[in-house]
């Protein structure tokens, strides 16, 4: 039998403010924040100095509440960045901003979403409030609708629920109807790709395909996405061709089998 092996319990302790902010996904005022932590407020404050110091948690200059700070970032792109997936698919993006001359992103599901985790710009420039980081809308970006179609029900019933919060979250009002959605999701399985079209961002277009691994299950999504001005969004256009060649690549390269590489195409958009 192994003994238990000993801690630093203040480092634990204070470890439960990380967790709340994680688990909240928002920022939140000291008072909240210690609350969900099970901490006194003025304990808490002390924890959170701390933490700003190293650069895990960062405050609001202007409403004073707490939210992950940098380093918490960029630990756990770090750890993202360590499967092999990414490993697989960076080249390949790389690749395929090349040949194409659009930006092309690469997206993981998060605890909040789909999460960017790496951009491949080209050299045209593309004004988006995009970067590593961004939790993308399920609905909303065809980033998001990629995760929607391919992804287990049971995965994204919470994405769902928090798609108001999302960075590029729809509002209730603009949210399709069931029906609609599903049509939409149905729609992009058997495209094999998802598209934006001027929306959400306008002047934007974009195009994203699944990789899928070894036993069929969605490890990320690829995107292009241009000006609207010298992106072709046709379903059957170069760009598009492009890209389902690249994201079958690397779920080839990931064990993935599937008949001609990718879904059949019909017709043309």
């Amino acid at each position: 039998m192994h003994k238990p092996q000993r801690g630093i319990q203040s480092i634990e302790v204070g470890g439960r403010l990380l967790l709340a902010l994680v688990k909240h996904g928002q920022p939140l005022a000291l008072r909240d924040l210690a609350h969900q932590a099970g901490m006194a407020a003025s304990k808490a404050h002390r924890y959170l100095v701390s933490f700003g110091k190293l650069g895990l948690v960062k405050q609001d200059p202007a409403s004073g509440a707490y939210e992950l700070g940098h380093l918490a970032l960029q630990l756990g792109l770090a750890s993202l960045q360590r499967l092999d997936p990414l490993r697989e698919a960076y080249p390949e993006a790389v690749a395929l901003a090349a040949k194409t001359g659009q930006t092309v992103a690469i997206a993981v599901r998060g605890n909040l979403g789909p999460t960017v985790v790496c951009i491949e710009e080209s050299g045209r420039p593309l004004h988006v409030n995009m970067r590593p980081g961004t939790v993308m809308s399920l609905i909303n970006t065809a980033t998001g609708q990629v995760f929607a179609a391919f992804l287990p029900p049971r995965m994204i019933e919470k994405m769902m629920d928090d798609e108001s919060v999302r960075l590029a979250g729809v509002t209730a009002n603009d949210a399709p109807s069931a029906k609609r959605l599903e049509a939409l999701l149905t729609e992009v399985r058997r495209r094999g790709l998802a598209r934006a079209v001027g929306h959400p961002i306008p002047g934007i277009n974009a195009l994203s395909a699944p990789v899928f691994d070894a036993n069929g299950n969605l490890v990320l999504a690829m995107t292009a996405m241009g000006p609207a001005g010298v992106f072709d969004p046709a379903w059957n256009g170069e760009i598009a061709s492009a890209l389902r060649a690249s994201a079958a690549a690397v779920s080839r390269r990931l064990g993935h089998a599937a008949p001609g590489d990718g879904p059949r195409v019909e017709g043309v958009g």
